[in-house]
């Protein structure tokens, strides 16, 4: 439990670097200074979603695709990942994708951050 949590503060902190310094301009997330976090919480709340997305629906989609991934040697991958930040902003109302470029790069650069995290937190 501690490490899911570790992680969804990590992948905050992910969002929050990409919207507030511009990496990705397709991906933009509206920020609510009334949360109990204040702006941040806006951010912790989304990367929760998207944990919880990806806990749940991900292993799913990833058995669903396997001839896919298969097929690509791994980079179906890519689009469920973008999938999965698609389905997070269809949950969510602070979390706005302009289109599936942005959330395939979106995706990637979660996945990298994620994996990162993981192999920190396994230390």
């Amino acid at each position: 439990m501690i490490k899911f949590l570790l992680k969804v503060v990590v992948l905050g902190a992910v969002f929050f670097a990409l919207t507030k310094y511009d990496v990705l301009p397709g991906l933009d997330v509206v920020e609510n200074p009334d949360s109990p976090l204040g702006v941040y919480g806006t951010y912790l709340w989304i990367a929760l979603i998207f944990g919880i997305v990806n806990a749940i629906v991900g292993p799913l989609l990833r058995l669903l695709s396997l001839p896919f991934v298969v097929l690509t040697l791994g980079l179906f991958l890519l689009v469920i990942n973008a999938a999965l930040l698609g389905i997070t902003a269809a949950l969510t109302s602070r979390l706005e994708i302009d289109g599936f470029v942005t959330a395939l790069l979106g995706g990637l650069i979660l996945a990298l951050a994620g994996w990162a995290a993981d192999q920190l937190l396994d230390r």
